[in-house]
């Protein structure tokens, strides 16, 4: 379960800072899917990247399970990230000079773990045939994928995805949207997708929406 509590951000200080999340409180259960809604600017990418600990909070906490991630240093918090946490971005954030394979690996060789999952994975998102294919040869689509794989390898329990479909046309939407259905589904993986797409949205089990850093 993820829990957070008056988890707050400001950026800047003095008559310039900016209040991007303010107070928020939300409980995600385990195996949920959850949409986060908003308009550009609302605090949506904020508060994905607290509970993701790529960030800190100026106040408040966020738990997983009985860990308050918030109270965690640089190192640990990295090291929770690569274990637990699964990330899935609008624009890949693939590395050009590896392969699909060698960026799907990249997670399990830092948290030096064995990938015996990888080919369960790659066939499972279509991917077999265009492993040792390099970012700059794949369709926007099997980017995605790539990336998606890439989140998978270290089996976390939670993925993170800022607008999975954002960057994509419309039929390949839908099949990045079909993938993590049915991870959620058949794997039971918590996910939050932030997005902007109504229909994206509505696939969802529940919608959590934040208008100017708070939580309605």
């Amino acid at each position: 379960m993820i829990k957070t509590e008056n988890l707050s951000k400001t950026y800047g200080k003095g008559d310039g800072s900016v209040a991007a999340l303010k107070n928020a409180g939300l409980t995600i259960e385990d195996g949920e899917l959850v949409a986060i809604i908003g308009k550009s600017g609302s605090g949506k990418t904020t508060l994905l990247n607290l509970l993701g600990c790529l960030d800190a909070p100026t106040d408040g906490k966020a738990f997983y399970g009985d860990d308050d991630v918030t109270s965690l240093d640089d190192g640990k918090a990295a090291d929770f990230r690569l274990r637990h946490i699964g990330f899935v971005f609008q624009f890949f954030d693939l590395l050009p000079e590896l392969t699909a394979a060698e960026n799907i690996l990249l997670p399990a060789r830092l948290a030096k773990k064995s990938a015996d999952n990888f080919q369960e994975i790659v066939d499972s998102l279509g991917l077999s045939e265009r492993v040792n294919h390099y970012p700059s040869q794949l369709s926007g689509g099997q980017q995605q994928r790539v990336a998606i794989a890439r989140a998978m390898i270290n089996d976390p329990e939670v993925l993170l995805c800022d607008e999975p479909t954002g960057n994509l046309d419309e039929k390949s939407g839908r099949e990045v949207m079909d993938l993590l259905l049915k991870m959620n589904r058949e794997q039971h993986k918590t996910i939050l997708i932030v997005t902007h797409n109504p229909e994206v949205a509505a696939q969802c089990g529940r919608t959590i929406e934040i208008s100017d850093g708070m939580i309605f």
